[in-house]
């Protein structure tokens, strides 16, 4: 029996006990659609936040294994979600490459250093020795997956290269990327060069999360909106398809490029298994222009689970019949942190008593 090792941690591969998002990400016919929520380990749970009361700040959450398992598995102990998602944060990659960040209490990320010139690019760490430097994550999904026993897949993510392309230039977040969108058009050659970087390193980093047990691989390609289709197409579509070739053949891929309408087409073309949708997007409209070879996941309003119960019930079936099947039920971004817990059950139970 093959044993995956991670330090000291050594488990072997169980059977799902729950493999619902599994089925219909590799395309198999399933009796209801499979939730979950991006963001569900976090504030919306008085567990969570007394965890992360007793921390330093938010990166020592992410850089403890122990603590970042147990959040992850919060959601599906709480909430009975059909899947975990590591509890990690996308920005361990420019953290790895050289690049140090700061998180700061209710501003975000911050980069007391960016990337400027051909010099700052050419010294960045990448590859397999970026990837060494993550352990406290594979630490934390072998950790993960040996305490959920099987019971939910546990899925592992990254950032798509053009968000991470945008924070290292513009060194936090932006209402615009102007200084990142800026260097796309002055220096292409050099923006192809940082971003190959980016890419080469995700694919090293995502392939150990998968030795290390994640069943289905996230890329988060969160600032994908303020590109135009022109320059989407250039710098960040090809990057993307350079990782879900890196790693479809290992575990399901969904590509969640947030805004970016025009790029359905685009994304359908590449070998993923599900595609993420925000909640501006049609799900019949959508489901035209992909065609059936992959799943679509989302795309429910976050602001809907502010509503009453009753209301975020009736929403969510009408999103579910409005998709019609080959669907993961989600938000179209991540649930936001004041979001009341009855709103967010609600959603969860709706879904899971939905049937085709």
């Amino acid at each position: 029996m093959l044993l995956w090792q991670a330090n000291s941690l050594i488990f072997a591969p169980m059977e799902l006990q729950n493999d619902i998002l599994l089925r219909v990400a590799n395309g198999q016919t399933v009796e209801r659609p499979p939730v979950w929520l991006m963001r569900q380990a976090g504030r919306i749970l008085p567990e969570y936040r007394a965890v992360r009361a007793s921390l330093s700040g938010f990166k020592e959450l992410v850089e403890t294994p122990a603590l970042a398992a147990e959040v992850t598995i919060q959601p599906v102990d709480i909430l009975g979600v059909d899947a975990a998602i590591i509890f990690s944060d996308i920005l361990v990659i420019p953290e790895a490459m050289g690049l140090k960040y700061e998180m700061i209490e209710k501003k975000g990320p911050s980069f007391p250093e960016t990337i400027q010139t051909e010099a700052d690019v050419e010294r960045l760490i990448t590859d397999e020795d970026a990837a060494s430097e993550l352990t406290y994550v594979y630490d934390a999904l072998a950790l993960t997956k040996k305490q959920l026993a099987g019971r939910v897949p546990l899925i592992g993510f990254a950032g798509a290269p053009w968000t991470i392309f945008a924070y290292m230039i513009e060194g936090g977040g932006s209402k615009t990327f102007s200084k990142a969108r800026r260097m796309l058009f002055r220096e292409p050659a050099l923006s192809h060069r940082l971003l190959e970087k980016i890419t080469m390193t995700t694919i090293a980093y995502l392939k150990q999360k998968v030795a290390h047990g994640a069943d289905l691989i996230q890329l988060f390609d969160s600032w994908a909106g303020i590109l135009s289709p022109k320059l989407y197409n250039e710098f960040a579509l090809p990057y993307l398809g350079k990782i879900a070739t890196a790693l479809h053949e290992e575990v399901p891929v969904t590509l969640f490029a947030k805004d970016a309408w025009h790029a359905l087409e685009g994304l359908a073309e590449q070998p993923c298994n599900v595609i993420g949708l925000d909640w501006t997007q049609n799900p019949q409209i959508a489901r035209q222009r992909v065609g059936d070879k992959v799943a679509l996941q989302g795309n429910l309003d976050p602001c809907q689970l502010y509503a009453e119960p009753e209301q975020v019930a009736q929403a969510a079936t009408e999103m579910l019949k409005a998709f019609g099947g080959q669907h993961i039920a989600n938000l179209g971004h991540g649930v936001y942190p004041d979001t009341p817990l009855d709103g967010v059950r609600a959603f969860i139970n709706a879904v899971q008593a939905f049937r085709y």
